[in-house]
Parts: structure tokens; C-alpha cells; sequence
């Protein structure tokens, strides 16, 4: 079997989600979330950047100095 992730982004859209899975009679579970879409975006970006690369590299024991 396949996972499905289905990225509503208002009440409405969940509630038609949630009301085709109940009406297929698929199993499913919510998961609430406390960051913003965009937050997640930015953090997952710095990861990207960070595997390719880019950004400060800084030495802690500079960092007293």
C-alpha cells in the first residue's frame, strides 16, 4: 500500500477530504499543525542550502573571542 498526503490549505478543502475518504470508506487520521506553511518552507530551504554548500560556517571556539 501507498501513503497518500493530502495539503488542504482551508476548513473547506479538509472538510471535502475528509467527507470523499468517509464516503470511500479509506481510513485516515489528522495530524494538527503549528507552523505556518511558510516557516516549514524557509527551514526546509536552510537544510537544502546547508547540504549543497551554502552558508557560514562558524568555529565555536571563535565565537568567544
Amino acid at each position: 500500500m501507498e501513503t497518500i498526503i493530502m495539503l488542504p490549505e482551508n476548513k473547506e478543502q479538509l472538510s471535502a477530504i475528509k467527507a470523499f475518504a468517509k464516503a470511500l470508506k479509506v481510513k485516515f487520521k489528522t495530524e494538527k499543525t503549528y507552523y505556518s506553511p511558510d516557516a516549514v518552507a524557509k527551514v526546509r530551504q536552510g537544510e537544502e542550502d546547508y547540504k549543497n554548500g551554502k552558508g557560514v560556517k562558524i568555529v565555536t571556539e571563535d565565537l568567544w573571542k
